[in-house]
């Protein structure tokens, strides 16, 4: 039996030998660190722990031997093995046996044979296979490890595929096979030479040698995946970037592309981070070979090029930026500047390419329920601007400077219930009149709407509420509320939109009393009513029905029926079930709900033992006196069709029904208040389940002539997806006018998705309501994990149907 000398001499070996392991198993391509590195991760105070069937010491040999179950923990690192030899005069240790080392960070490390020197310097390795934490894979025959710095694995083998647990020796999906897999330490590369990548066990492609990062390496100067793309004006494209790793805090990526039909488009991002946040700096630019491209597609009147340059060139300026002042405040901006209102778009630059950008500079504030957001913005409409009416609107979006929300809601109770306070200001500056005109006026369609007044004007509002529920002993949810509100304005317009003023006043029979400035108030003093009401029902399920009424007491909306007030915020205006409650249903502040008004309705939930659920909602709304808001015109007819313009509004109503196997629909719709006829209405069902998932909307608009709708609009939108395969499926999807009996657009696709691998391919088509003109658009996408993504878009192959 060993001396305890002999013991202790055995654990300091066993714990160099542990360390030995782990020094060899690190430098890995998934997991690849220095030594130092590890020898850090490892506390100081750690204990080894060794366990083994016997432990001999020899001491003519100079070797430390463990032998049959060795297990040896230290500093949250584990090594398993039959056998663990250590010998000191080579000073080198073998492990052998069903070697498998097991890293803090989670990483396995298996193979039959481990040969190691105590420096780390120097091993090799037999039969290796490595699963990372993060499910990627290495295999070799064997692996040696030269000047602490070289790793080389010989016949290796990487996939980020999982194996197969009934087929273990089935082939990955994706796999990459290399005579030689280099690891460099103090380069931080992993080096493939000879390399075969396999693709469902078959040879896809011979690369002679590539050279990736380190995988552990979050940042590293190098060239990313390519890209190739195809569009009518532009050609087909190829986009190379290259990203230059310039520090831990800042980086360039410099992209180029190359397009057939227009030449070279360059590209640069520069990114900084620092503690409390980051920024972004792009530019892009091109000298295009062939903007007459452009012209030839949409006519001579198409912006395709810099102003005073139109067949030259083309280029633009994004920054982003956000930074937390503090816990409570940010600071931030997104801004872009372009030669022309669409090149963004045009040619696809990240994070610029939205068919309307919003530029804004910002701050704001969060403190549990009190907000504060302030704020400058511009809106660039550089959406399909071939077409002439989406040109003008580009020119006619405001500038907002600033625009200011706060919400503020105390802690403390004011009489015993809920006191919230609301300021909102804006002031808009519009370069251009946003009218629509119909000439000449025709009164069976009077489309008349000033949209925006070319100009200056600002509005500041306060609004304070007061609310508290009382229960009664029977249930009854009783809600008193007081609100106050008030508003100065001010506006600066310019001649033509005055004259676009009164020249709609006189069409609709108004009065033109557009104002300079003026103030306004709207005071409120409301009850609100609900009964809830609980059936259970002894087959188990629950039903509550809850009748519900509110009162609103207000006077007249002032400046309301002369066209005095412009409306900038308030132009969106849907009455449906949603809405019935609302104690204001326009949705801005430049319009404000007045005059007496009642909402009545009944609500209805049940849920039953099955997992099944349904709700209902149905109501009414009515006018108890003063002049009705939504009955008085104002420069966008915003009240029209609303079904709220009648003393008596139309019927709204919704009902759904949802199921525990995927299965959810809902219906709702407004209807007239003496005929019942159908005014709007939609219907939505939905599906989710294996293999199959449907999706079905219909919706139907009827006839608004006041702004330019004329007939009844109906649509119905239907899409599929079904799993072919446990990892194959098809989708598709179209939406169909049936007033204009046209397909409006669909679209089919397939995918294949695993664990390591994505394949999607769409093909889709559009139309316009108008032109019938066709854009048809092709494109995939390849991901493997680990590896990064490729793919590729053909769009804008037009045709004239």
């Amino acid at each position: 039996m060993p001396s305890d000398r002999q013991a202790h001499l055995a654990r300091l070996y066993a714990a160099s030998a542990l360390a030995c392991l782990l020094a060899c198993a690190v430098p890995l391509p998934a997991f690849a660190q220095d030594v130092g590195d590890m020898a850090t991760k490892v506390p100081s105070d750690s204990q080894m722990l060794l366990a083994a069937d016997t432990l001999v010491y020899n001491n003519d040999n100079q070797t430390v031997t463990a032998v049959g179950g060795v297990q040896i923990d230290y500093g949250g690192n584990r090594l398993v093995a039959q056998r663990v030899e250590y010998n000191r005069n080579t000073k080198r240790m073998v492990a052998s046996g069903n070697v498998e080392v097991v890293n803090s960070d989670g990483t396995k490390i298996n193979s039959q044979h481990i040969d190691i020197t105590d420096d780390f310097a120097d091993g090799f390795v037999n039969a290796l296979r490595v699963e990372t934490i993060d499910k990627a894979y290495f295999a070799a025959e064997s692996a040696e490890r030269m000047g602490g710095v070289l790793t080389t694995f010989h016949n290796g083998v990487y996939t980020a595929c999982e194996p197969c647990e009934d087929k273990p020796d089935k082939a990955p999906t994706w796999r990459v096979k290399a005579r030689k897999i280099i690891w460099n330490g103090e380069k931080k590369t992993v080096r493939f030479e000879n390399a075969n990548f396999e693709f469902f066990g078959f040879p896809l492609a011979y690369l002679p040698a590539f050279e990736i990062a380190d995988p552990t390496v979050k940042r590293k100067s190098g060239f990313l995946i390519p890209s190739i793309s195809y569009n009518s004006n532009l050609g087909y494209s190829v986009r190379v970037p290259y990203y230059f790793a310039l520090s831990p805090t800042y980086d360039l990526t410099v992209t180029g592309s190359g397009y057939t039909r227009q030449g070279f488009l360059g590209e640069a991002e520069w990114r900084q981070r620092f503690n409390n946040g980051e920024y972004s700096l792009k530019i892009a630019g091109i000298q295009q070979r062939k903007p007459d491209a452009f012209i030839d597609s949409a006519g001579p009147n198409v912006d395709s090029g810099a102003a005073g340059d139109p067949n030259k060139f083309r280029g633009m300026m994004g920054t982003q930026g956000q930074f937390a002042i503090n816990s409570r405040w940010n600071f931030g901006w997104d801004v872009l500047l372009q030669t022309d209102k669409d090149f963004s778009s045009t040619y696809n630059i990240a994070k610029y390419n939205a068919g309307v950008h919003q530029s804004s500079v910002y701050l704001t504030g969060l403190d549990g329920r009190n907000y504060f957001d302030l704020r400058a913005m511009h809106f660039e409409v550089q959406e399909n601007t071939l077409n002439s009416n989406i040109a003008a609107r580009a020119n006619q979006q405001p500038w907002v400077l600033p625009s200011l929300d706060y919400a503020y809601i105390p802690d403390a109770s004011v009489a015993g219930g809920q006191l919230s306070l609301d300021v909102n200001s804006r002031v808009l500056r519009r370069n251009s009149l946003d009218e629509t005109f119909k000439t000449p006026y025709d009164s069976l369609t009077p489309v008349q709407r000033v949209r925006g007044i070319e100009g200056e004007s600002g509005r500041l509002t306060a609004e304070a509420e007061w609310k508290r529920s009382f229960v009664t002993d029977d249930g009854l949810v009783l809600t008193p509320l007081l609100a106050l509100q008030g508003d100065v304005d001010y506006l600066n317009a310019s001649s033509g939109s005055l004259a676009a003023v009164n020249e709609m006043a006189t069409n609709l029979g108004q009065k033109d009393d557009m104002r300079s400035s003026f103030a306004r108030y709207m005071a409120t003093a409301g009850l609100e009513m609900r009964w809830p009401l609980l059936f259970s029902m002894a087959s188990g399920s629950n039903h509550v029905f809850e009748p519900m009424a509110q009162v609103f007491l207000r006077p007249n909306e002032q400046y309301v029926g002369g066209l005095s007030v412009p409306n900038e915020d308030a132009q969106s205006m849907v009455f449906d079930a949603t809405t019935l409650f609302e104690r204001d249903k326009f949705s801005g502040y430049d319009r404000v709900e007045g005059g007496s008004r009642a909402n009545v309705g009944l609500r209805y939930s049940g849920s039953y033992n099955n997992g099944w659920g349904t709700n209902a909602l149905l109501g009414q709304s009515y006018q108890l006196g003063g002049e009705n808001s939504f009955a008085a015109p104002d420069l966008v007819n915003v009240g029209a069709y609303s079904g709220l313009q009648t003393s008596t509004s139309d019927y709204v109503g919704l009902f759904g029904i949802n199921s525990p196997n995927g299965f959810a629909a809902s219906v709702s719709g407004r209807f007239d208040e003496q005929s019942f006829e159908v005014r709007r209405a939609e219907l939505k069902a939905a599906y989710s389940g294996l293999p199959v998932s449907l999706s079905a909307k219909y919706a139907f608009i009827q006839a608004q002539p006041l702004y330019g709708f004329t007939t009844d609009r109906h649509e119905v939108t239907l899409g599929v997806s079904t799993h072919l395969a446990e990892n194959w499926r098809v989708f598709g999807t179209g939406t169909y006018d049936l007033q204009q009996s046209l397909l409006v657009k669909d679209g089919v696709g397939f995918a294949y998705n695993d664990s390591c691998f994505t394949y999607l391919m769409t093909y889709s088509q559009s139309r316009d309501l108008n032109t019938r003109e066709v854009t048809q658009s092709i494109g995939f996408n390849l991901s493997f994990r680990t590896l990064g993504d490729f793919g590729s878009s053909t769009s804008a192959i037009d045709t004239i149907q």
